[in-house]
């Protein structure tokens, strides 16, 4: 079934902000009364948000998949839709932020070697996409997102700054995403058209 999206599926620039703001803030305060899940939950919100990933990919992530070096920043996702290999390139506070949650990781006692699960449940095993769908629903209702939002729209509206920021280079979103066909990512210049904003706002008032 071809991918359908409107623009109920993507958050504003106002809402990314609140959100990122609210999960950073609990973080910050579970990491000074020594609590570990917002911390974690942060992290996985910023992953989301800044490089677009799947939930299956996300939980399936281990330390040595991060890229952390200045210039060459990169999560590297081993079991994509399909079984598909890709590296996804990520911006300077997305790899800051990795950087210092494997510092955090190594302080709590927490394994991090490369071939360890980089986000845990609370009994040190892999996290359920299921979890993780709560985990967003709980950051999202807090910051005062519409209900209609899932993790998922995550990907969605990284698909859609992407898009903007690039200049409209479909191709590069195709590759960041890990989409097999062009035609899937096609569905994001369609909904996100600046033609079509041009010609609404130049109806007849």
């Amino acid at each position: 079934m071809p991918l359908q999206l409107t623009q109920e599926d993507f958050m504003t620039p106002d809402q990314v902000r609140r959100l990122k703001a609210h999960a950073r803030r609990a973080a910050e305060l579970a990491r000074r009364n020594g609590q570990k899940a917002p911390v974690r939950d942060w992290a996985i919100l910023h992953v989301a948000l800044d490089a677009g990933l799947r939930v299956s990919e996300i939980v399936a992530l281990r330390v040595g998949d991060l890229l952390l070096e200045p210039g060459h920043s990169a999560i590297i996702v081993r079991r994509g839709k399909g079984g598909k290999e890709r590296g996804v390139d990520i911006g300077q506070a997305l790899r800051d932020h990795l950087g210092e949650f494997l510092e955090w990781k190594q302080a709590v006692g927490e394994p991090t070697g490369d071939g360890d699960l980089l986000f845990l449940s609370p009994r040190g095993g892999p996290l359920t996409r299921q979890a993780v769908y709560l985990m967003f629903k709980r950051l999202a209702r807090a910051a005062g997102l519409p209900e209609r939002f899932t993790i998922h729209s995550c990907r969605h509206t990284y698909a859609s700054m992407l898009y903007r920021a690039s200049r409209f280079n479909l191709r590069l979103v195709q590759k960041q995403l890990g989409h097999a066909s062009i035609r899937t990512t096609q569905v994001y210049a369609d909904v996100l058209s600046a033609d079509a904003l041009e010609a609404v706002n130049g109806l007849p008032q």
